[in-house]
């Protein structure tokens, strides 16, 4: 007997098994549209080519040692076939192979044995192995507490365990995985995950796949993308109400009472997606339609909320269609690139509400992600709350409004500009302003004798086109001392004393002017300039001496200072961007020697 395989009854496996049970024995022909597809298969680092092949060796061994042939036949597949692969061109050739040797044609797609029968070839339909999701090989790892399992080639397996906030890293075993145990594991996950309605293959490309296998969010890295193959497998282990996150009942009607653009943020593995599900439901019983949008599909709702995946790869092609949908929430997790924030930004400017789900240290951290990523005026209508979780628990809440004024502590009428606020939702103190100054985007503290540093930041920059070497000493909202390097005072005061005048009555307060000594352990204010690609830190009086460069009370680096006075930096290294994050934040920048 001759027996024609197919690429699906190949990658599952069942070949070799079949013939060392002796339910086929004859000739094998491998079709080479089969061994093609594998190949490609293969070379885009999907798992199914390497499985595949390594089915291919092991039908070979078995049919060696009964005394069986196997062959290659058949023509390979060309672009157009290739074209055309899921209109099932290359089924047709298979199918070709095995009308051609008389062969009865082996699958284990119900399509292809349907058409194979239909044009009256032999053939034998394998139906796949149910493996159900509790019964792989990754579930037995878990228990009620742990959170994550990490299996990595040639080291023993790994647990996260406790409850959120409180995890620790535990050893499972003392025994190390070897990269066939790690590819069967990997095998099995795959086929529960495509047999089983709940579960899904969210991602593969090269060297990576991410599987939704119910309610674990699995990743298999191999070789190119990482360098040795390890298993990931991360479940949520607390399903929480809002109740159960303290959430006040101002904050619930806030959610409810309109539409909004809610962002939910925090560090890594803090619950902002176990939130963000609470949240999700919570408005479904409270009448709104909720969709969401994610990549992998992990968020635990209700069964009436449908969860949508990127489509072709693309969210804004997804939120093209949620825009037709058009549900009263959308559930956006993971805001994290530039394209997110902006597709984010274009449905909740829709009139769609929307809750993003982003990554931050602080809850103002949420707010700086979207500066440059979303045109600063239109921030509080994208954007009108911030929720900050940690270990579990909300530790922030933030409301934005518009407005236009004269920022905190500044002091002339006509430096009033657009503001965004940002107040503290419980206490409705204002924590933070942000606005533009000059070219910069400032996001300001708004706190006690926050005046003064206000004070000293007006200052500078009516100076910093007339002196290098500088100190200023905020006495008062209304007075402060301005010491310089002695042979730069002229320069400040100007002729009979105009230039120092114009500046206090621009600003409307009173400035000393003092000569600036310098001794060892002092601290002066540089001031930096851009050019081209660097920043210029001016130094004079320091020549050849190493300091420390400050932005506030934060240590940066430190340089020696040029013959010429200066330091330069360059704007791609990590120093030249910790002075332009200081430079944003309204920092100056000093150094100590």
């Amino acid at each position: 007997m001759k027996y024609v395989l197919d690429t699906s009854v190949v990658v599952e496996s069942r070949v070799s098994k079949m013939i060392e049970d002796g339910e086929i024995s004859g000739t094998i022909i491998i079709p080479e549209a089969v061994l093609a597809e594998l190949e490609a298969q293969a070379n885009f680092g999907k798992m199914t080519g390497f499985q595949g092949l390594e089915e291919i060796r092991k039908i070979r061994e078995s049919a060696e040692k009964r005394g069986f042939d196997v062959i290659f036949l058949g023509e390979r597949p060309k672009l157009e076939h290739i074209k055309l692969a899921r209109g099932g061109e290359i089924d047709n050739l298979i199918r070709k192979v095995a009308e051609e040797e008389r062969a009865i044609l082996v699958t284990c797609d119900r399509v292809q044995h349907v058409v194979a029968r239909a044009k009256g070839i032999e053939t034998i339909y394998v139906k796949k192995e149910t493996v159900k999701p509790e019964e792989t090989r990754i579930m037995r790892f878990f228990t009620e507490d742990t959170a994550s399992i990490h299996l990595r080639e040639g080291v023993p397996a790994y647990a996260k365990r406790g409850r959120i906030g409180n995890l620790k890293l535990v050893r499972l075993d003392d025994k190390s995985f070897s990269l066939e145990e790690l590819r069967e594991i990997a095998q099995e996950i795959l086929e529960a995950a495509s047999q089983d309605e709940e579960s899904s293959i969210e991602i593969e490309r090269k060297g990576v796949t991410v599987v939704q296998l119910r309610d674990l969010r699995i990743a298999i890295a191999e070789r190119p993308f990482s360098d040795r193959m390890e298993i990931t497998a991360v479940r949520p282990i607390a399903k929480a109400t809002l109740d159960e996150y303290g959430v006040s009942e101002d904050l619930k009607k806030r959610f409810i009472e309109k539409q909004r653009g809610i962002l939910i943020s925090g560090p890594p593995g803090a619950g902002k997606s176990t939130f963000a599900a609470s949240v999700a439901n919570y408005l479904m019983e409270n009448g709104y339609m909720v969709k969401t949008m994610e990549s992998p599909r992990d968020l635990m709702v209700r069964d009436e909320i449908t969860q949508y995946a990127p489509l072709e790869g693309n969210m804004s092609l997804t939120a093209d269609v949620l825009l037709l949908v058009r549900p009263d929430y959308t559930i956006y997790d993971e805001v994290r690139k530039t394209e997110d924030f902006q597709v984010f930004a274009d449905m909740r400017l829709a009139g769609v509400g929307m809750i993003g789900v982003t990554h931050a240290t602080r809850a103002i951290d949420a707010i700086q992600r979207m500066i440059g990523r979303v045109e600063l005026g239109v921030i509080p209508q994208v954007v009108d709350t911030v929720i900050f979780i940690d270990a579990g628990r909300i530790e922030k809440v933030y409301e934005l409004s518009f407005t236009v004024k004269v920022p905190h502590g500044m002091i002339e009428a006509d430096l009033a500009r657009p503001v965004i606020e940002v107040r503290d939702f419980e206490t409705k103190k204002v924590e933070f302003e942000i606005y533009t100054y000059g070219e910069q985007v400032v996001v300001m503290p708004v706190e006690e004798r926050q005046e003064n540093k206000l004070l000293v930041y007006a200052i500078e920059n009516k100076i910093k086109d007339f002196v290098t070497t500088y100190e200023i000493v905020p006495i008062s909202e209304k007075k402060a001392i301005l010491r310089v390097a002695e042979d730069e005072i002229p320069h400040i005061i100007g002729r009979k004393g105009k230039r120092i005048r114009a500046i206090e009555e621009e600003l409307g307060v009173s400035i000393d002017v003092e000569p600036l000594k310098v001794e060892k352990g002092d601290e002066l204010v540089a001031f930096v300039e851009e050019k081209g690609k660097h920043y210029v830190i001016n130094a004079q009086g320091l020549e050849g001496k190493r300091v420390d460069v400050y932005a506030g009370e934060n240590f940066l680096f430190s340089a020696e200072v040029g013959r010429r006075g200066i330091i330069r930096v360059r704007k791609d290294r990590d120093a030249g961007k910790a002075i332009k994050l200081a430079l944003a934040k309204g920092e100056s920048v000093r150094l100590r020697y």
